[in-house]
């Protein structure tokens, strides 16, 4: 089969699942989490991935106070920032950033700043200098605020934004912001995004002449 080529202006990327693998350090806080508070830890990983902790404890605690949730949001941020055991980069995540070292993109994250500058620097790869991160929105994952606020710092319309995912969250988020979703990894495959590949080894950037970005993609 042929690669598919999407033709975007800018990228906008998600951190965990999409770039770094954090799965351990989010199972081990999230586990601990979830048994401390009397629920299933596997029913709660199900929900935990690419929304902010406050809004994953509000759809596992539906009648506790929202304060609450932000409270114990705090200290699982703090958890998760000092703990980096088993982060590594996904798969061709390294050779992907730096072909796009040069071309216009940004970091579009569920963490917050000290939690993403963490993870990214376990996982030795470039922090970009456009990212929002959890301080920046009003609302979580699955809303599209943090993409269209991406988009209109790199100054570009949602249309000409790809944007890449690996959670029902996130690909739900860049749905609702008007942009393409390239799924990456094994959480996104039931998730219908417009290419789905195992990781980012799959992706060949390319600068087009006209300031395009050409993203040649063997779907998987």
């Amino acid at each position: 089969m042929p690669p598919t080529v999407l033709t975007a202006r800018a990228l906008l990327l998600d951190m965990d699942g999409t770039l770094v693998n954090s799965d351990a350090v989010v199972e081990r806080c999230w586990r601990r989490w979830a048994v401390e508070h009397g629920l299933d830890p596997e029913a709660a990983l199900k929900v935990v991935h690419g929304r902010q902790g406050y809004a994953t404890m509000a759809v596992l605690l539906p009648d506790r106070p929202m304060e609450e949730n932000h409270a114990d949001n705090r200290v699982m941020l703090a958890e998760e920032t000092a703990d980096v055991e088993g982060v590594v980069p996904i798969g061709g995540a390294p050779a992907f950033m730096a072909a796009i070292a040069e071309l216009p993109h940004a970091l579009v994250t569920s963490a917050d700043t000290a939690l993403a500058t963490a993870r990214m620097g376990a996982a030795a790869l470039p922090m970009p200098a456009v990212r929002v991160t959890a301080e920046q929105v009003g609302a979580s994952k699955p809303d599209p605020e943090g993409f269209l606020k991406g988009a209109a710092e790199l100054g570009f319309d949602a249309a000409d934004c790809v944007v890449f995912e690996d959670s029902e969250a996130g690909i739900a988020a860049g749905r609702a912001a008007g942009m393409r979703v390239v799924g990456v990894g094994p959480r996104a495959a039931a998730l219908a995004p417009d290419v789905h590949v195992e990781d980012l080894t799959r992706v060949h950037v390319e600068a087009a002449a006209d300031g395009s970005i050409r993203l040649h993609i063997d779907a998987a």
